[in-house]
Formats: structure tokens, C-alpha cells, sequence
């Protein structure tokens, strides 16, 4: 009886008596899951224009990260004597090299692989996880970087208000992040949906050969789709690496868009917000309050345990559509 009471009554007397740390618990929650949809809108991207799940959308987040440190460093060792216009001329540039990112993968990676099996295409992103990985390490080196938060304008400190007799604080650079995100994702959904190459990026993954039909070109498309995802890539090494450091380690965060992506379904967006508020909420609520009867460390193994049981009851996810095969 002593553990049933821990596990199914106490942690809600808790809730209840102390609740400014339920609302802190839940908006720490809401930030994480908010960045975890972020780096899971990158899969999703390339899954939608291809129907491959691009492993390497980790390393991409890190490479444009230490990208954007780079490039300002060297700025300012050019002379450029303002901090914020060598920041924002970093962000130009780290676009420009995402650019060509995704068109290098266009012409030496996925012009080759048009019409294989998806296997095929899928074990190549192991090959650019591996090679930007290897190229990162020899142009910026293996040490962490700190992120120019600063320097691009975004916010610091924190805004604290009374609550029930205790206080919430939420860190500025967070709210911002909240916000980037919002209206990320409300741009990439206009931007599929009502759009004529956002519609041509839903055919071409429903068959290539289909959309080669029709006129529709591949080249372009996987073009712009690339270059989308590492705009998000970007945003989401700026977002990560304002709270902490830029640094490789950062690709493993990238791994708990897995789960998510399980949670809201692998091609919709909108599924990518509910399935990261979900994992995010989860991990942040289960710590907290049930974490000291499980041991430490709770965060790293939850979002699986609930990824799992959606996989046992609806594999397709909450927003993904359920393929049904005649034969």
C-alpha cells in the first residue's frame, strides 16, 4: 500500500499543496518540449520531400551552429569592430553555407540515388552524419563554443511574478524561443499547405517517378527542401546553444526527436508541436514528481517508455496517416 500511495497519490498532493512548482515544472516542460518539436521539424521536412528519415538532421543542427560561432570569430579577427553586424553577418553567411550544403547533398548524394529503394537513401544520411562530422571537427575543432546570444539581441535574465504564495521564473531566452518556434512551425505549415512547391514537395514524396511525370523536378526540390531543414538546423544550434554550450554532444538532443516523431506521426508538422509538448511536459512532470521513487536520471530513458506504448497502440502517430496495403 506504501508504494501505491507514493506513486498514485502523493505526487498529486504535491501538486496540489506547492502549486507554483507545478506551473514552473510544466512551463520548463513547455520550453523543452518546444525545442524538441524544433529539432523533430527538421526530420520531418526532408520525410515529407522524400519519405527518408534524414539520420544526419543532428549533426546538421551542431555543423550550423559552429558555423554561425566560426564565421564571427573570423569577422572579428577581420576587424569588423561591431559585435552585433559581425553577428548578423555570421547569419547571413551561415545560411549561404547551408545552401550549399543542400545543394551539394542534391548533386553528390541524392541525384545518384533517385528511384532506390528508401533503405538506400536513408543509409546515405549515415554517410553525411559521419562526413560533416569529420569536416566540422577539422575546420572549428573539438572544443565547445559559446553561442553569440548576446551579440544576435537575444534576451537575457529572467521575469519572475508571485504565485500562490511561492515565485515563477521564466528565463527570457526562453520565452523567445517559445515564440521563434511559433512562428517557425506556423510558417512551414502555410508553406506546404498553400503553396504551389509545398504541394510539389508532397508529391515528389509520394512517388518519384509520379512527380517526375508531371514535370515536377526533383533537383529543385530536394533543393529547397535541404535548405529549409538547415534553416531550422540553424535556428534550433541558436536556441540549444544559447542555453548551454555549442559543442558535438549536442547531436545526441537530436535523438529525442525519435519519440516525438513516433508521438505526432513522421510527415505532419502540427504533430511535431504536440508530440514535443508531450515529451517535453512528460519528462519535466515525471522528474519532478515521480523521479525520486525511479532513481535519478529519468529524463533519458522516459520519452522511450512513451514513445513505446503509442507504437503498441497507434503506430502511425496522433497526426500521421494510416497506409493501408491491398494486394
Amino acid at each position: 500500500m506504501d508504494i501505491l500511495y507514493k506513486v498514485f497519490i502523493d505526487p498529486f498532493m504535491q501538486m496540489g499543496g506547492a502549486p507554483d512548482l507545478l506551473v514552473q515544472t510544466l512551463w520548463e516542460g513547455l520550453v523543452a518540449g518546444m525545442l524538441y518539436a524544433l529539432i523533430a521539424l527538421g526530420f520531418v521536412l526532408i520525410f515529407k520531400a522524400s519519405g527518408v528519415f534524414n539520420f544526419a538532421q543532428g549533426i546538421m543542427v551542431v555543423f550550423a551552429a559552429l558555423t554561425l560561432v566560426g564565421i564571427y570569430d573570423l569577422l572579428r579577427q577581420w576587424g569588423v569592430p561591431s559585435g552585433w553586424l559581425a553577428a548578423y553577418l555570421a547569419l547571413a553567411l551561415s545560411l549561404v553555407v547551408m545552401f550549399g550544403l543542400a545543394f551539394a547533398v542534391e548533386r553528390v548524394m541524392l541525384r545518384p540515388l533517385v528511384n532506390q529503394p528508401d533503405i538506400i537513401l536513408f543509409m546515405a544520411t549515415f554517410g553525411l552524419t559521419y562526413f560533416l562530422i569529420g569536416f566540422g571537427e577539422f575546420v572549428f575543432g573539438g572544443n565547445p563554443k559559446r553561442m553569440i546570444a548576446g551579440e544576435l539581441n537575444l534576451p537575457s535574465g529572467a521575469v519572475e511574478f508571485k504565485m500562490a504564495g511561492g515565485f515563477v521564473s521564466m528565463q527570457k531566452i526562453d520565452i523567445a524561443a517559445v515564440l521563434i518556434v511559433s512562428v517557425m512551425v506556423g510558417a512551414l505549415s502555410f508553406f506546404f499547405q498553400r503553396t504551389r512547391i509545398g504541394r510539389a514537395l508532397r508529391a515528389v514524396a509520394d512517388s518519384h517517378k509520379a512527380a517526375l511525370s508531371v514535370g515536377i523536378s526533383l533537383n529543385q526540390i530536394w533543393v529547397i527542401v535541404w535548405f529549409a531543414a538547415g534553416v531550422v538546423a540553424l535556428t534550433t544550434g541558436i536556441m540549444w546553444g544559447a542555453r548551454s554550450e555549442v559543442s558535438f554532444s549536442l547531436q545526441i538532443i537530436a535523438l529525442k526527436a525519435l519519440p516525438v516523431l513516433i508521438l505526432g506521426g513522421f510527415t505532419s508538422i502540427p504533430g511535431a508541436i504536440v508530440g514535443g509538448l508531450i515529451i517535453g511536459v512528460g519528462e519535466k512532470i515525471g522528474e519532478f514528481y515521480w523521479g525520486p521513487l525511479l532513481g535519478s536520471g529519468i529524463e533519458s530513458w522516459l520519452a522511450y517508455v512513451i514513445a513505446l506504448l503509442f507504437l503498441l497502440y497507434r503506430p502511425q502517430g496522433l497526426f500521421g496517416e494510416k497506409i493501408i496495403e491491398r494486394i
